[in-house]
């Protein structure tokens, strides 16, 4: 049985934003997005929620049993990340904590395969992610995506929602400045509004 919680989080959370289903950094810097009237939908808020969020994005199985130091690892990385992409867009320099949490999450976990001894089938190498690593693995992948992102061509494309109260990035595509439809629409509504008031 769904709780009150999954329908809420349903109902506020804004379809994905241009980039996410490339970048699970970007899709983890908008992991809280900002809702009207001043709240925010936390999709890492709890342990449970972190799992599901990692095992929707194939980093950690649904069944990984995280604790609250490793939701809240996910979130730490998460403002992180945003400090990275709000320096980007703003053309400013990042705060160097950030670029520090980013190559951290990087090297906590082997990047080449170890060679491993199997008792039945020999040597063989494999790049070992045990239940303990789980949270270290998907970090690792995350920051070493951010990274990516920064360094790529798509960096020019990455902006900020244009629509009022939304705090999530999105990469552009053509002139749209907008994450979904829905704030989209809101944008113009309020422009609208504004057009109309003023020839009141």
């Amino acid at each position: 049985m769904r709780s009150m919680e999954d329908f809420v989080t349903d109902e506020a959370t804004p379809p994905t934003a241009p980039g996410e289903d490339e970048h699970p950094a970007l899709a983890l810097a908008n992991s809280a997005p900002a809702l009207t009237g001043g709240h925010t939908a936390d999709l890492l808020s709890t342990p449970v929620q972190a799992e599901r969020w990692l095992a929707r994005r194939e980093l950690a199985p649904p069944d990984a049993g995280l604790a609250e130091v490793c939701a809240s690892r996910l979130r730490s990385l998460r403002e992180q990340v945003r400090s990275l992409l709000a320096s980007q867009v703003a053309g400013q320099t990042p705060p160097p904590a950030a670029v520090a949490a980013i190559n951290d999450a990087m090297t906590r976990v082997p990047t080449a395969p170890l060679l491993l001894w199997d008792e039945e089938t020999g040597p063989c190498r494999v790049a070992p992610h045990p239940v303990t690593a789980i949270v270290e693995h998907a970090l690792a992948v995350i920051a070493a995506d951010a990274a990516d992102l920064l360094t790529s061509p798509d960096a020019a494309r990455l902006t900020a929602c244009a629509s009022p109260p939304c705090n999530r990035f999105l990469l552009k595509h053509g002139r749209r400045q907008w994450c979904s439809t829905r704030c989209g629409d809101r944008a113009r509504a309020a422009r609208a509004y504004a057009r109309r008031t003023a020839t009141d």
